[in-house]
């Protein structure tokens, strides 16, 4: 089944090659490794439309399907409060973003269950419903991380039906695979029937295509990918950015160059989360962001990381949780059309992403996935805010050097600001109720407590 998307896509351009691709983008150097992760000859590639000043699509082998190179990410839709003090999403302000997105050509959109507090899937419907349902491809997944009975797995899996006022999903995710190692992605999925019950539903129709997406170890993501013979994993998503490319910060989590070679050789596309981690690529130290404006004034230090994340020819779509019209804006730039990177562009960030990991930042990418906390520390907002002053050089250490007073200052006074005195990471208790959520796997209380210690000192300088 192919949908139509002329509705609100940019008629295409030529598709190219993928030996037009890497001559145009020079990307195939042995240096950065993007050879070897080409498919094997034969296999069809996601064909790569561009039009000057139009958003560029890429082709789904599977299906026809084209999609557009920019994904909308539905994991942070703007927030508000009703009446009673409840966070609620802003449905005004979402379909503002979605009206943007469509005219510009964006026509992939990925919700979940457990986003935005359980509130994405029918924000994102309501949005969605006012223009025609082929004009555009929704994504959900079965998020059935506290309760995988295959009564409760499939009660989920329709409830998503509904909430989305469709009766096909184009693309459905078993979710956050790899989080809970083999043991657990055989309870949630195997042991239980559900993946046997998914592929049944993709043969009816009622799923257009069937995939994962992947945090965790090596020997998770082989032994699921493992199943392709099976199940014929349609897609799947990945985190993949210029850091993690060769330097996944998190021991547990896999370089994205293995990631994508392995889908690569099967000919199996890519969905890419995170090509900022977390909006950890967009807030670098300044001389990062000097080095990145240094190369190319005229382009934003995030557009670097979308560049590099659509560059590769094998990406369905990238993926961007556009809370703020300005970041939607500028991201349709990048990708109206993309220009790929070049082989010295490719060797330029690798370099880049070797001194971004002299700094010692948290690797949280504020997915909430660890909220609510029974305590009440806002455990994103903790991590986050001493993430910023890592880059802005605001980590007080030596209580001699010149600039401990001022970095200090600004610490406490700027950590009061971010986050609420009864949220601060002093509260924590070590449950560690948070720890099996996060996709990251970092630990959590031992940051916390790190950051709860580090406020204590400098509190006692003042």
């Amino acid at each position: 089944m192919k949908h139509n998307t002329n509705d609100i896509a940019a008629p295409s351009g030529k598709e190219i090659s993928r030996r037009d691709f890497f001559r145009t983008a020079g990307a195939a150097a042995a240096m950065i490794g993007l050879a070897a992760c080409s498919p094997e000859a034969g296999q069809a590639p996601a064909g790569n439309d561009r039009e000057e000043g139009a958003m560029t699509f890429r082709t789904n082998p599977g299906t026809g399907d084209r999609v557009s190179i920019l994904g909308y990410g539905c994991m942070r839709w703007p927030m508000t409060k009703d009446r009673d003090g409840k966070e609620i999403i802003d449905q005004e302000a979402v379909n503002r973003l979605v009206d943007r997105a469509m005219a510009a050509g964006i026509n992939y959109y990925d919700t979940s269950p457990v986003y935005c507090q359980g509130q994405s899937e029918t924000a994102t419907a309501e949005a969605l419903s006012r223009y025609p349902r082929d004009s555009y491809f929704i994504a959900t997944k079965l998020s059935n991380f506290s309760n995988w009975t295959r009564e409760n797995s499939i009660l989920m899996y329709r409830k998503s039906f509904e909430n989305l006022r469709t009766d096909y999903i184009d693309y459905y995710l078993l979710h956050s695979v790899g989080n809970g190692g083999i043991e657990q992605f055989n309870a949630r999925y195997i042991d239980n029937g559900m993946i046997d019950f998914l592929m049944e539903e993709r043969r009816t129709g009622r799923i257009r295509n069937l995939g994962f997406s992947f945090h965790g170890n090596r020997r998770s993501f082989d032994y699921v990918l493992g199943l392709h013979d099976k199940v014929h994993w349609d897609f799947v998503q990945i985190q993949m950015n210029y850091a993690d490319w060769r330097h996944a910060s998190s021991g547990r989590n896999v370089n994205a160059e293995y990631l994508y070679s392995e889908l690569a050789a099967r000919g199996i596309p890519a969905i890419i989360m995170e090509p900022l981690l977390g909006g950890r690529l967009s807030n670098v130290p300044e001389h990062i962001a000097l080095r990145l404006k240094g190369r190319d004034p005229q382009k934003s230090v995030a557009s670097w990381a979308f560049r590099f994340a659509g560059t590769y020819p094998d990406v369905l779509t990238v993926l961007s949780g556009m809370t703020y019209m300005e970041h939607l804006e500028e991201n349709i730039r990048t990708y109206s059309p993309l220009v790929p990177l070049t082989e010295d562009d490719l060797h330029f960030l690798e370099e880049t992403a070797v001194l971004m990991m002299q700094y010692p930042t948290v690797p949280c990418n504020d997915c909430k996935y660890c909220m609510p906390c029974p305590y009440g520390i806002d455990i994103p907002a903790v991590l986050l805010h001493y993430n910023k002053c890592v880059n802005e050089g605001n980590i007080a250490r030596d209580p001699q050097s010149e600039d401990y007073r001022k970095a200090r200052r600004i610490y406490l006074v700027s950590y009061d600001r971010a986050v609420p005195k009864v949220r601060q990471a002093d509260h924590c208790i070590g449950c560690r109720q948070c720890n099996p959520h996060c996709p990251q796997s970092i630990d959590i209380p031992h940051e916390l407590h790190r950051i709860a210690l580090y406020v204590e000192e400098l509190k006692r300088q003042l």
